[in-house]
């Protein structure tokens, strides 16, 4: 309890279970045990971790992340009560360390009549106190522990002096973190098996792969701010499973169509065209099946309050499907 206070750290809730395209996952911002929810709303396409439909998360394509902390503001009367019922709850706790009872005193006190009097009540409508809060789902990152100034004031209109106070960016940064693709299984002709040397077609619906987005937004005391993130699939990567097979194009890398589509629908009468999108497997699978890898990437790009935007880095998301490839039976007469 303590050491939750001492940082003055925040739980953030991950937000789930919205569908596509008009979901809402909201905090409450209330407390959830020593720590408070954050108040940042996301709205789109937020549905959970990867589940039956198979929706996955945005995968950077190089080594940056999300914030795994942030600042928000909290009013005069918010703070009071987070800091009032914290230390209730510990001081009234059976059997609670001595050592526990007295941080969490001199924290409630520094504020209550220290450093700022009775919560800055008397000035509420003057500004607000900013606390850490952090991706509860990476609180084990030491990036998560970055964030670690004690819950501070600050003036209506004048700069947070802290990195990673929420901002449009900061927004459209979070909301990267919760927008949810949809799973890249590619069709393919041959269906239920390909031939050892036949090209085998690949394609997706384009009416599911279309652009995705995530809106994040904070509205606390003088604080109303947002921003919208968006995805736009851009190709398609086929990985065959096996290095005995060759992949068209040749670099294995499916652009997207003018009008949306990945590669091209297998008709009768191409069986001597090249696909366009697919590959071709040069051995069989025996017994078993090779595994491939279908991967889409997704250009990123952001606008928020006061026509903030720009980009942000590409994103990936892929899954595996299974392939049987047989060889080719002949008769000799």
């Amino acid at each position: 309890m303590a050491l939750v206070l001492a940082p003055g750290i925040a739980h953030a809730d991950r937000g789930g279970g919205a569908s596509q395209g008009g979901g809402t996952s909201e905090t409450s911002g209330g407390r959830e045990g020593a720590g408070l929810v954050s108040k940042v709303v996301y709205r789109g396409s937020t549905s959970g971790s990867r589940g039956s439909d198979g929706r996955g998360a945005l995968q950077p394509v190089d080594d940056w992340t999300p914030p795994a902390c942030w600042y928000e503001p909290r009013s005069a009367e918010q703070f009071r009560d987070y800091v009032e019922s914290v230390y209730e709850e510990t001081v009234n706790t059976p059997g609670q360390h001595s050592y526990a009872k007295q941080s969490v005193g001199m924290f409630r006190e520094d504020y209550k009549d220290g450093t700022y009097k009775n919560y800055n009540l008397d000035k509420k409508d003057e500004g607000s106190f900013w606390v850490a809060v952090r991706d509860e789902d990476r609180r084990m990152e030491p990036e998560a522990q970055a964030c670690d100034k004690m819950p501070f004031w600050v003036e209506n209109g004048d700069p947070v002096p802290v990195e990673n106070a929420v901002t449009p960016e900061v927004l459209a940064e979070l909301a990267y973190n919760r927008v949810r693709l949809p799973a890249a299984e590619v069709t393919l002709r041959p269906e239920a098996a390909t031939k050892v040397n036949l090209p085998t077609w690949a394609w997706l619906d384009k009416a599911t792969f279309k652009e995705t987005s995530v809106t994040a937004s904070i509205a606390v005391g003088g604080l109303n701010i947002q921003a919208t993130t968006t995805a736009r699939p851009v190709s398609l990567r086929l990985e065959p499973g096996t290095p005995d097979a060759e992949t068209y194009p040749a670099s294995g890398e499916c652009t997207i169509d003018a009008d949306g589509s990945i590669g091209e629908p297998y008709t009768r009468g191409q069986a001597e065209r090249t696909p366009p999108c697919g590959l071709k497997y040069l051995r069989s699978s025996g017994d078993g099946v090779f595994t491939l890898r279908a991967t889409i990437t997704w250009e990123i790009s952001w606008t928020g309050t006061g026509g903030a935007g720009g980009d942000l880095p590409d994103g990936t998301f892929g899954n595996d499907q299974a392939v049987t490839v047989q060889e080719i039976q002949s008769v000799n007469r």
